[in-house]
């Protein structure tokens, strides 16, 4: 159990960065960054929210969503600590540099690309690329090769554009789905979590504007895959 300063914390959440605007968190993966129609509490926004509140509903303080993070996926997010803030975030968003790495199946030919499409979502919900420009939403998907095995490949990716699911809709449709992808991946019962981490980002402080940069590792399990024999 936590205690201190970060006992209003989820277990898995570490906090990166906080100032008194800015809250960069290191999310697990299963959480969901927000909530949905089904599932209200057991989000990363309401712990935040606890968290600077320090566990006392009375306070009004709260976080400010900037962006999100699939349920699935682990690594770094920004929250604003008032809605200014938030904005000014989200203003940058296209110049502010997000990284990620992903241990994928396969090999790829070219070992540095981007992945261009337009993306939409079908009424499942399922976002796929279409080539009706009406439908979808211009995206890129920039990846870098970073370590090969037999059967998998780590790669490092850069998010040109953040759609829903982008990475792993753009990376499954070159045939190099994410290992343990249950959505966009085969079907795969030895490989329970998705292997896919928000590493980096870099953005102008709201405030100051001092360009900060922000790292994570992967998890260890990345490891071990590049490992199987």
């Amino acid at each position: 159990m936590k205690t201190g300063p970060h006992k209003h914390l989820p277990r898995g959440v570490a906090i990166l960065h906080e100032d008194r605007d800015v809250l960069v968190v290191e999310k697990p993966a299963g959480l969901l960054t927000m909530g949905t129609d089904t599932e209200k509490i057991n989000t990363l926004y309401h712990a935040l929210t606890d968290y600077v509140r320090k566990g006392n509903a009375k306070v009004r303080k709260r976080v400010f969503i900037v962006h999100r993070l699939d349920r699935e996926v682990s690594g770094i997010l920004i929250f604003a600590k008032s809605e200014q803030v938030k904005m000014c975030l989200q203003g940058q968003w296209a110049e502010t540099n997000k990284k990620y790495e992903a241990v994928v199946r396969g090999t790829f030919a070219e070992k540095t690309g981007t992945i261009t499409s337009y993306l939409a979502e079908n009424s499942q919900f399922v976002v796929y690329s279409t080539k009706d420009k009406s439908r979808g939403k211009l995206s890129h998907t920039e990846y870098k090769v970073l370590k090969e095995t037999k059967d998998f490949s780590l790669v490092e990716i850069h998010l040109v554009t953040g759609r829903k699911n982008q990475i792993r809709v753009h990376l499954a449709e070159v045939g190099h789905p994410v290992v343990g992808d249950k959505k966009y991946g085969p079907v795969d019962k030895e490989h329970k979590r998705l292997a896919l981490h928000a590493t980096a980002i870099s953005f102008k402080h709201p405030f100051n504007g001092r360009e900060m940069t922000l790292t994570s590792k992967v998890p260890g399990f990345f490891n071990r895959l590049l490992s199987e024999k």
